[in-house]
């Protein structure tokens, strides 16, 4: 009997979100490519799709890559493995790591492909070369639990991409809640992260949880996603610096109206100061929130201290945070079970998660970012955060964006470099001299720039992150 009971808990969760949509009904939650999908559509989509997937022999705990970007078929499909409790793969690009990594550690059975709205399903079979006996011994807590898992790649920018696994029913179960705040106005949410990103997942979640609606852009570029903002009334924006930042250039907050936008939330990397400055004069009706969170624990429930401030307060009590040595430790509620295909030695041995950002506290609580530890410039011994000469760079009026980085120097060990985007016609002597006269009085001369490029445009990341790391 107990066994049954046992049984019967693990469906509701599966159960609960799916009588939601149902209830829903009518209510709008998906807008893709200018068609709006209700709940009720999608309700009927997930079992759709489920019983095709049935058909097709994905049986429940495969592994099952998912390659696509957001789309209503992408999320009715994401949803479907979910209730069929599959460790879930999402890709949206197939790159040759990633592929590597995939077959290398994630054991996948299943390659599923879907049209944009859901009628078209394609699964094909999918063997890894060499999985090895670790990787389903890693999903065995899932089995036991009767769990669906999802693996997230990470970036991968420093070499192999990390296969990092979690269980999905913990994460709709800590993002969805009990999904009661339904009000008369639905709240549009702009889907600009990644299908395969832990900030992306979080961001379908919470539409979810608000019963809101899931705008989704057909590409991610300045003019599209404020035209978006206009056309369907966008009161939340998850996005990161760099991009808002390529708004601010592009003038586009001008050339579109973004008065509804209610609050934006920015993450991914660190804001600088002066850019945050710009912002809020930009768009003053918009709350500016910093977010933060990590693949491997889930994005945290923040408080900024202000729109102005680049200091905010982990405000979820899911989540436990300490400081050592200057780097920010976590542990939370929806934390990852593990690498697929590295050591776990970014645990601790009491089993916190080293961030590797370098933060600093106020006595009130609130903190703040100062940049990642892996991109401290080191000249000679002293150090140097590239995240504090941007901030001030991005002061000038002739800077409108601009990257600090190291570059390995046989005197000094590293050098400081910075590609700037200027904001007019500039040489690179009128460049060089500007950056060292700008920065002069404001920071140690160990921080100066020994290198001056001038670029037409910033290296940035498919997930809109300056890229610091140079070859």
């Amino acid at each position: 009997m107990s066994d049954e009971l046992d049984r019967r808990d693990e469906r509701e969760p599966r159960d609960e979100l799916a009588e939601r949509f149902a209830r829903l009904g009518d209510r709008p939650a998906v807008i893709d490519k200018g068609r709006t999908h209700s709940y009720g559509d999608l309700a009927r989509a997930i079992r759709t799709t489920a019983d095709r997937l049935r058909e097709r022999g994905v049986a429940p705990h495969e592994a099952v890559v998912l390659n696509s970007d957001f789309s209503f078929g992408s999320i009715a499909t994401l949803l479907a493995l979910y209730m069929n409790r599959n460790v879930v793969v999402p890709l949206v690009a197939f790159t040759e790591g990633a592929l590597r990594t995939v077959n290398d550690s994630c054991a996948p059975r299943h390659l599923v492909k879907v049209a944009d709205d859901g009628s078209e399903l394609v699964v094909e079979p999918m063997a890894a070369e060499d999985p090895g006996t670790a990787t389903p011994e890693a999903y065995r807590p899932l089995v036991e639990a009767g769990a669906a898992g999802l693996v997230l790649l990470s970036s991968g920018s420093t070499g192999a991409p990390k296969a990092i696994l979690h269980n999905l029913d913990t994460l709709v179960a800590e993002k969805t809640g009990s999904g009661d705040r339904v009000g008369s106005r639905t709240t549009n949410i702009l889907m600009f992260l990644l299908f395969d990103h832990i900030g992306g997942i979080n961001s379908l979640l919470g539409v979810f949880k608000v019963s809101g609606t899931a705008v989704l852009p057909a590409r991610r570029t300045p003019e599209e996603i404020c035209a978006l903002i206009e056309e369907h009334g966008i009161r939340l924006l998850p996005t990161s610096p760099t991009f808002l930042n390529l708004i601010l250039i592009g003038d586009y907050h001008r050339k579109h109206d973004l008065s509804s936008l209610r609050m934006i939330s920015y993450g991914t990397e660190p804001m600088p100061e002066e850019l945050l400055r710009r912002l809020h004069t930009a768009l003053p009706r918009a709350r500016l929130l910093q977010t933060f969170g990590t693949s491997e624990t889930g994005i945290s429930a923040t408080t900024s201290e202000s729109s102005e401030s680049t200091y905010f307060r982990i405000s979820d009590e899911n989540v436990q945070y300490r400081i050592v040595d200057g780097e920010l430790q976590l542990k939370s509620r929806t934390q990852f079970m593990g690498y697929l295909n590295y050591p776990d030695d970014s645990l601790t041995e009491d089993g916190w998660f080293r961030t590797g950002d370098l933060v600093e506290e106020k006595e009130d609580g609130f903190l703040k970012v100062k940049g990642r530890a892996k991109e401290v410039i080191n000249v000679g011994g002293e150090k140097v955060l590239p995240l504090e000469l941007e901030s001030i760079l991005l002061g000038s009026p002739l800077i409108d964006d601009c990257v600090v980085y190291g570059r390995p120097n046989s005197i000094t060990g590293q050098s400081v470099c910075v590609d700037i985007k200027p904001s007019g016609e500039m040489t690179r002597a009128d460049a060089r001299r500007h950056v060292r006269e700008f920065l002069e009085g404001k920071v140690e001369p160990f921080k100066l720039p020994a290198k001056v490029n001038l670029v037409e445009e910033l290296r940035v990341s498919d997930r809109f992150k300056k890229q610091r790391i140079r070859a």
